[in-house]
Protein backbone atom coordinates (compact mmCIF):
# COMPACT_ATOMS: atom_id res chain seq x y z
CA UNK A 1 0.00 0.00 0.00
CA UNK A 2 3.00 2.09 0.95
CA UNK A 3 4.81 1.82 -2.50
CA UNK A 4 1.13 2.56 -4.29
CA UNK A 5 0.54 5.62 -2.61
CA UNK A 6 4.00 6.76 -3.19
CA UNK A 7 3.49 6.12 -7.00
CA UNK A 8 0.36 8.15 -6.72
CA UNK A 9 1.99 11.46 -4.94
CA UNK A 10 4.56 12.57 -6.26
CA UNK A 11 5.45 15.42 -9.01
CA UNK A 12 3.85 19.04 -9.30
CA UNK A 13 0.28 20.03 -9.76
CA UNK A 14 -0.20 20.13 -14.15
CA UNK A 15 -3.60 21.92 -14.51
CA UNK A 16 -5.09 20.47 -17.24
CA UNK A 17 -3.60 16.86 -16.39
CA UNK A 18 -5.08 17.27 -12.99
CA UNK A 19 -8.75 18.64 -14.38
CA UNK A 20 -8.41 15.84 -16.92
CA UNK A 21 -7.89 12.86 -13.99
CA UNK A 22 -10.98 14.60 -11.58
CA UNK A 23 -13.15 14.43 -14.29
CA UNK A 24 -13.33 10.54 -14.88
CA UNK A 25 -15.35 11.01 -11.95
CA UNK A 26 -18.04 12.40 -14.36
CA UNK A 27 -18.57 8.74 -15.97
CA UNK A 28 -20.08 7.30 -12.77
CA UNK A 29 -23.54 5.41 -13.97
CA UNK A 30 -25.58 5.95 -10.59
CA UNK A 31 -25.25 9.92 -11.19
CA UNK A 32 -28.66 8.97 -13.37
CA UNK A 33 -30.34 8.18 -9.92
CA UNK A 34 -29.58 11.26 -8.40
CA UNK A 35 -32.32 13.78 -7.19
CA UNK A 36 -31.27 17.10 -8.29
CA UNK A 37 -32.06 20.44 -10.12
CA UNK A 38 -29.94 22.86 -11.62
CA UNK A 39 -29.90 26.32 -11.08
CA UNK A 40 -28.15 29.96 -10.96
CA UNK A 41 -27.20 33.10 -8.38
CA UNK A 42 -25.48 36.31 -9.22
CA UNK A 43 -22.11 37.03 -8.18
CA UNK A 44 -22.67 40.74 -9.82
CA UNK A 45 -23.83 40.50 -13.39
CA UNK A 46 -21.91 37.01 -13.36
CA UNK A 47 -23.93 33.86 -13.17
CA UNK A 48 -22.82 31.38 -10.57
CA UNK A 49 -24.26 27.94 -11.96
CA UNK A 50 -25.77 26.28 -8.64
CA UNK A 51 -27.37 22.10 -8.06
CA UNK A 52 -29.51 21.33 -5.40
CA UNK A 53 -29.88 17.78 -4.25
CA UNK A 54 -32.74 16.76 -2.80
CA UNK A 55 -32.80 14.03 0.43
CA UNK A 56 -36.57 12.32 -1.13
CA UNK A 57 -38.96 13.62 -3.50
CA UNK A 58 -41.37 15.35 -1.24
CA UNK A 59 -38.25 18.05 -0.93
CA UNK A 60 -38.34 18.01 -4.63
CA UNK A 61 -41.53 19.28 -5.20
CA UNK A 62 -40.97 22.05 -3.18
CA UNK A 63 -43.34 21.56 -0.47
CA UNK A 64 -42.75 21.82 3.07
CA UNK A 65 -43.59 18.01 5.16
CA UNK A 66 -46.77 18.36 7.61
CA UNK A 67 -45.61 22.16 7.55
CA UNK A 68 -41.97 21.69 8.32
CA UNK A 69 -39.42 23.04 5.87
CA UNK A 70 -36.14 21.24 5.10
CA UNK A 71 -32.52 22.70 6.46
CA UNK A 72 -30.03 23.13 4.03
CA UNK A 73 -26.09 22.01 3.57
CA UNK A 74 -24.46 25.10 1.60
CA UNK A 75 -22.03 22.96 0.09
CA UNK A 76 -18.26 24.08 -1.62
CA UNK A 77 -16.31 21.15 -3.34
CA UNK A 78 -12.53 20.67 -3.34
CA UNK A 79 -10.02 20.42 -5.65
CA UNK A 80 -7.17 22.66 -4.59
CA UNK A 81 -8.91 26.03 -5.66
CA UNK A 82 -7.76 24.67 -9.50
CA UNK A 83 -9.59 21.13 -10.16
CA UNK A 84 -13.20 19.52 -9.19
CA UNK A 85 -16.28 20.48 -10.38
CA UNK A 86 -20.09 20.34 -8.77
CA UNK A 87 -20.43 17.82 -11.62
CA UNK A 88 -17.45 15.29 -10.12
CA UNK A 89 -19.05 15.84 -6.63
CA UNK A 90 -22.57 14.61 -8.30
CA UNK A 91 -22.28 11.18 -5.87
CA UNK A 92 -21.23 12.71 -2.81
CA UNK A 93 -23.98 15.61 -2.61
CA UNK A 94 -26.28 13.30 -3.13
CA UNK A 95 -25.47 10.80 -0.42
CA UNK A 96 -24.95 13.81 2.12
CA UNK A 97 -28.81 15.09 1.13
CA UNK A 98 -29.65 11.28 1.81
CA UNK A 99 -27.35 10.35 4.78
CA UNK A 100 -28.19 13.74 6.84
CA UNK A 101 -31.77 14.77 5.37
CA UNK A 102 -30.65 18.28 3.76
CA UNK A 103 -31.00 19.46 0.48
CA UNK A 104 -27.88 20.00 -0.37
CA UNK A 105 -26.39 23.03 -2.14
CA UNK A 106 -23.53 22.53 -4.13
CA UNK A 107 -22.06 26.13 -5.75
CA UNK A 108 -19.61 25.94 -9.20
CA UNK A 109 -17.25 28.51 -8.69
CA UNK A 110 -14.93 29.82 -10.59
CA UNK A 111 -11.63 28.06 -9.98
CA UNK A 112 -7.85 28.66 -10.49
CA UNK A 113 -5.85 29.97 -12.46
CA UNK A 114 -8.40 31.62 -14.83
CA UNK A 115 -9.58 33.16 -11.67
CA UNK A 116 -7.39 33.98 -8.91
CA UNK A 117 -8.61 34.97 -5.27
CA UNK A 118 -10.80 36.17 -4.04
CA UNK A 119 -13.09 35.55 -7.23
CA UNK A 120 -14.07 31.63 -6.49
CA UNK A 121 -14.42 33.08 -2.43
CA UNK A 122 -16.86 36.16 -4.10
CA UNK A 123 -18.75 33.49 -5.85
CA UNK A 124 -19.38 31.50 -2.38
CA UNK A 125 -20.24 34.47 -0.47
CA UNK A 126 -22.82 35.42 -3.56
CA UNK A 127 -24.31 32.02 -3.23
CA UNK A 128 -24.57 32.34 0.56
CA UNK A 129 -25.83 35.67 0.56
CA UNK A 130 -28.64 34.64 -1.86
CA UNK A 131 -29.56 30.98 0.23
CA UNK A 132 -30.08 33.38 3.70
CA UNK A 133 -31.34 36.11 1.98
CA UNK A 134 -34.44 34.33 0.46
CA UNK A 135 -33.73 34.75 -2.89
CA UNK A 136 -33.87 31.00 -3.87
CA UNK A 137 -36.86 29.55 -3.57
CA UNK A 138 -37.08 26.67 -1.78
CA UNK A 139 -38.86 24.85 1.34
CA UNK A 140 -35.35 25.63 2.98
CA UNK A 141 -35.10 26.53 6.79
CA UNK A 142 -33.41 29.80 7.25
CA UNK A 143 -32.39 28.98 10.89
CA UNK A 144 -31.22 25.70 10.01
CA UNK A 145 -28.63 26.50 6.81
CA UNK A 146 -25.08 24.98 7.24
CA UNK A 147 -22.05 26.16 5.72
CA UNK A 148 -20.06 22.96 4.63
CA UNK A 149 -17.13 22.17 2.33
CA UNK A 150 -13.92 19.95 2.56
CA UNK A 151 -10.55 20.77 1.11
CA UNK A 152 -10.18 23.60 -0.41
CA UNK A 153 -14.06 23.69 0.19
CA UNK A 154 -13.20 23.98 3.61
CA UNK A 155 -10.99 27.02 3.19
CA UNK A 156 -13.99 28.78 1.57
CA UNK A 157 -16.54 27.50 3.88
CA UNK A 158 -14.14 29.82 6.87
CA UNK A 159 -13.41 32.53 4.93
CA UNK A 160 -17.49 32.82 3.97
CA UNK A 161 -18.31 32.95 7.48
CA UNK A 162 -15.18 35.30 8.10
CA UNK A 163 -16.21 37.70 5.61
CA UNK A 164 -20.19 36.94 6.86
CA UNK A 165 -19.46 37.99 9.95
CA UNK A 166 -17.77 41.73 8.83
CA UNK A 167 -19.98 42.71 6.17
CA UNK A 168 -23.36 41.63 8.34
CA UNK A 169 -25.54 40.78 5.82
CA UNK A 170 -26.21 37.33 7.08
CA UNK A 171 -24.80 35.25 9.69
CA UNK A 172 -24.32 31.30 9.59
CA UNK A 173 -25.18 29.13 12.73
CA UNK A 174 -23.47 26.54 12.19
CA UNK A 175 -20.05 25.57 9.60
CA UNK A 176 -18.61 22.36 9.14
CA UNK A 177 -15.08 22.37 7.63
CA UNK A 178 -14.01 18.74 6.52
CA UNK A 179 -9.81 18.81 6.44
CA UNK A 180 -9.98 22.05 5.66
CA UNK A 181 -7.18 24.12 4.05
CA UNK A 182 -6.54 27.01 6.23
CA UNK A 183 -2.84 28.23 6.21
CA UNK A 184 -0.42 30.09 3.91
CA UNK A 185 2.56 27.98 3.93
CA UNK A 186 3.58 23.81 3.62
CA UNK A 187 7.27 23.78 3.20
CA UNK A 188 9.79 23.26 5.70
CA UNK A 189 9.21 26.51 7.87
CA UNK A 190 5.05 25.45 8.39
CA UNK A 191 5.13 25.29 11.97
CA UNK A 192 2.38 22.02 11.91
CA UNK A 193 4.44 18.80 12.64
CA UNK A 194 1.51 16.95 10.28
CA UNK A 195 2.75 19.07 6.84
CA UNK A 196 6.46 17.27 7.92
CA UNK A 197 5.03 14.01 8.67
CA UNK A 198 2.39 13.54 6.35
CA UNK A 199 3.95 15.95 3.54
CA UNK A 200 5.28 13.03 1.49
CA UNK A 201 3.32 9.77 0.24
CA UNK A 202 0.48 10.47 1.56
CA UNK A 203 -1.89 11.52 -2.03
CA UNK A 204 -1.64 15.61 -1.27
CA UNK A 205 1.56 16.38 -0.37
CA UNK A 206 3.36 19.57 0.94
CA UNK A 207 4.78 20.45 -2.51
CA UNK A 208 1.15 19.96 -4.31
CA UNK A 209 -0.19 22.37 -1.37
CA UNK A 210 2.07 24.89 -2.29
CA UNK A 211 1.40 24.64 -5.78
CA UNK A 212 -2.16 25.27 -5.09
CA UNK A 213 -1.70 28.50 -3.27
CA UNK A 214 0.51 29.47 -5.89
CA UNK A 215 -2.19 29.13 -8.54
CA UNK A 216 -4.70 30.60 -6.37
CA UNK A 217 -2.99 34.11 -5.18
CA UNK A 218 -3.90 36.84 -7.30
CA UNK A 219 -0.02 38.16 -5.40
CA UNK A 220 2.44 36.95 -2.55
CA UNK A 221 0.35 39.61 -0.55
CA UNK A 222 -2.67 37.64 -0.54
CA UNK A 223 -1.22 34.91 1.44
CA UNK A 224 -1.39 37.54 4.81
CA UNK A 225 -4.82 37.79 4.08
CA UNK A 226 -6.99 35.79 6.68
CA UNK A 227 -9.55 35.65 3.54
CA UNK A 228 -6.93 33.68 1.94
CA UNK A 229 -5.90 32.02 5.00
CA UNK A 230 -8.63 32.07 7.46
CA UNK A 231 -6.03 30.74 10.43
CA UNK A 232 -4.24 34.20 10.23
CA UNK A 233 -7.31 35.61 11.63
CA UNK A 234 -6.90 37.37 14.64
CA UNK A 235 -10.04 37.93 16.25
CA UNK A 236 -12.39 34.44 15.74
CA UNK A 237 -15.33 36.01 18.58
CA UNK A 238 -18.80 35.70 17.15
CA UNK A 239 -18.47 32.60 14.58
CA UNK A 240 -20.67 30.02 14.08
CA UNK A 241 -20.97 26.51 15.81
CA UNK A 242 -18.32 24.38 13.97
CA UNK A 243 -17.65 21.24 13.75
CA UNK A 244 -14.15 20.27 11.93
CA UNK A 245 -13.31 16.47 10.85
CA UNK A 246 -9.61 15.90 9.85
CA UNK A 247 -7.88 12.52 8.66
CA UNK A 248 -4.66 11.27 10.67
CA UNK A 249 -2.50 10.89 7.67
CA UNK A 250 -3.04 14.72 6.15
CA UNK A 251 -0.69 17.42 5.88
CA UNK A 252 -4.05 19.73 6.88
CA UNK A 253 -4.61 17.61 10.26
CA UNK A 254 -2.73 20.19 12.99
CA UNK A 255 -3.76 23.57 11.04
CA UNK A 256 -7.47 22.06 11.04
CA UNK A 257 -7.08 21.30 14.90
CA UNK A 258 -5.33 24.53 15.86
CA UNK A 259 -8.05 26.33 13.96
CA UNK A 260 -10.92 24.53 16.28
CA UNK A 261 -8.54 25.53 19.23
CA UNK A 262 -8.56 28.97 18.42
CA UNK A 263 -11.97 29.04 17.89
CA UNK A 264 -13.22 27.74 21.07
CA UNK A 265 -10.52 29.90 22.73
CA UNK A 266 -12.68 33.13 21.21
CA UNK A 267 -15.71 31.52 23.06
CA UNK A 268 -17.17 29.48 19.95
CA UNK A 269 -18.84 26.59 20.22
CA UNK A 270 -16.54 23.62 18.72
CA UNK A 271 -15.85 20.36 17.85
CA UNK A 272 -12.95 18.45 16.22
CA UNK A 273 -13.13 14.97 15.50
CA UNK A 274 -9.63 13.67 13.85
CA UNK A 275 -10.46 10.20 11.50
CA UNK A 276 -8.08 7.58 12.44
CA UNK A 277 -6.19 6.22 9.51
CA UNK A 278 -7.69 8.29 7.10
CA UNK A 279 -5.99 10.05 4.01
CA UNK A 280 -7.04 13.57 3.02
CA UNK A 281 -9.93 13.23 0.51
CA UNK A 282 -11.72 10.52 2.34
CA UNK A 283 -14.99 11.98 2.30
CA UNK A 284 -15.53 11.23 -1.61
CA UNK A 285 -15.07 7.44 -1.20
CA UNK A 286 -18.11 5.43 -1.02
CA UNK A 287 -20.83 5.52 1.91
CA UNK A 288 -19.24 1.89 2.81
CA UNK A 289 -15.96 2.95 3.51
CA UNK A 290 -15.75 2.95 7.66
CA UNK A 291 -14.32 6.59 7.34
CA UNK A 292 -17.21 7.63 5.65
CA UNK A 293 -19.82 6.32 8.00
CA UNK A 294 -17.75 7.39 10.70
CA UNK A 295 -17.84 11.13 9.33
CA UNK A 296 -22.17 10.61 8.80
CA UNK A 297 -22.83 9.88 12.09
CA UNK A 298 -20.58 12.76 13.58
CA UNK A 299 -22.07 15.19 11.48
CA UNK A 300 -25.67 14.19 12.40
CA UNK A 301 -25.04 14.62 15.88
CA UNK A 302 -23.54 17.83 15.25
CA UNK A 303 -26.68 19.13 12.61
CA UNK A 304 -29.33 18.13 15.11
CA UNK A 305 -27.62 20.00 17.74
CA UNK A 306 -29.77 22.94 19.05
CA UNK A 307 -27.54 26.55 17.99
CA UNK A 308 -26.34 28.82 21.01
CA UNK A 309 -28.17 31.96 19.76
CA UNK A 310 -26.77 33.80 22.93
CA UNK A 311 -24.07 35.81 21.23
CA UNK A 312 -26.29 36.33 18.12
CA UNK A 313 -29.23 38.03 19.72
CA UNK A 314 -26.08 40.32 21.42
CA UNK A 315 -25.17 41.34 17.83
CA UNK A 316 -28.96 42.18 17.30
CA UNK A 317 -29.08 44.22 20.59
CA UNK A 318 -25.77 45.84 19.42
CA UNK A 319 -24.04 44.66 22.36
CA UNK A 320 -21.66 42.84 20.47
Amino acid sequence: MQTILHALSYGNIEVEASRRLADIKKLDAMRIFVKKLDTKVYNGAYEVPVRLYFPSEEAMSGEPVDGEKYPVLLFFHGGGWVTESVENYDRVCSRMAQSTGHIVMSVEYRLAPEYHFPVPLEDCYAAAKALYTGRLILPADPDRITIIGDSAGGNLAAAVCLLARERGEFMPRKQILIYPALNNCYTEESPYRSVQENGEGYLLTAVKMEDYLKLYESSPDDRQNPYFAPILEKDLSHMPDTLILTAEFDPLRDEGEAYGKRLEEAGNYVEVHRIPEALHGYFALGIRFLHVQESFEIMNKFLEKEADKTWKQDIQNGEN
